[in-house]
């Protein structure tokens, strides 16, 4: 039987392509590639503007899945406007090392190398989880890349005592027997858990999803590993994007931010240079993915 993920995954390659947005296999150095989807040079809606200075969106996915997969409806939204970059993290989607450091620090030093290569000067970065941690270790390590950051569903760094207390919550001994699924029931459990008010679907769904979704589960559970600091050791980072040009940070813990009621989550400050931190319980991105856009008016 044809496994649904699969076909999906294939039909949505082919999508992006003919919106002008195409993978691109870049060596970060021997041993290690990268792959990022790029959109290409299509046409400006933006008022004024020259193709080349299209401001450039970097999109951070999570654990569980691959960058495109994670962020098609926001990179459909955002590639005429916006030149978008859609890396995958190291062992997810077609990215791998034979380097054994498996820390976010070495993930973010790979995607800014690649964006680098790929000619990026500025970028916005919007993270989501995993990709939140990554996209903070960027903006700290890379402050002349990093121009600003969006990121929900994440914290400034995974510390010993949240990554316990949170377990503890969620009724999980380690992040991988959360994240690293061992059968079709933890695949539900895991969705249904991070989800609000998850929709019903068939088990051949699940099914479907653990087959192809999953791979690399070694070096994945070594990120995982990697991934936990303990407290003694971690440090608030000094963002000079925010303090050394006076920009605006804004950090929400939970909930919705002030600025959500309205019908479109307007990230404004990130998209126009200004320092925007925003992470919490909410994932508006898989909630409410339309609401997750970048935008100018």
């Amino acid at each position: 039987m044809v496994n649904f993920f699969s076909v999906y995954k294939f039909i949505l390659h082919g999508i992006m392509k003919l919106v002008g947005v195409r993978p691109q296999t870049v060596e970060i150095e021997p041993g290690t590639i990268m792959n990022f989807w790029v959109s290409s040079n299509i046409p400006n809606k933006i008022a004024n503007t020259p193709k080349k200075s299209k401001p450039a969106v970097v999109f951070l996915h999570g654990f569980t899945m691959d960058g495109i997969f994670t962020w098609q409806l926001q990179v459909l939204s955002l590639a005429k406007n916006y030149t978008v970059y859609v890396p995958d993290f190291l062992f997810f989607g077609g990215s791998i090392t034979d380097k054994s450091d498996r820390s976010p620090e070495f993930q973010a030093e790979c995607v800014a190398k690649g964006l680098r290569s790929m000619g990026v000067e500025r970028c916005t970065l919007v993270g989501f989880s995993y990709g939140g941690m990554v996209g903070f270790k960027m903006a700290e390590l890379y402050p002349n890349l990093v121009e600003s950051i969006v990121v929900t569903g994440s914290v400034l760094a995974l510390t010993r005592s949240i990554s316990d207390a949170s377990l503890e919550r969620l009724g999980f001994k380690c992040w991988p027997d959360y994240l690293l699924p061992n059968s079709v029931k933890d695949v539900r459990n895991m969705l249904e858990i991070a989800t609000y008010k998850f929709p019903y679907l068939p088990d051949w769904i699940y099914k479907d999803c653990f087959e192809v979704m999953f791979g690399n589960r070694k070096e994945r559970e070594e990120l995982l590993g990697a991934l936990v600091v303990d407290d003694k050791v971690s440090t608030i980072a000094d963002f000079p994007q925010a303090i050394g040009r006076q920009r605006k940070t804004a950090v929400y813990r939970g909930g919705r931010p002030p600025f959500a009621y309205r019908k479109t989550l307007r990230f404004q400050q990130a998209a126009q240079g200004n320092s925007c931190f925003f992470f919490g319980r909410c994932a508006p991105r898989l909630k409410r993915p339309f609401m997750f856009l970048l935008f100018k008016n």
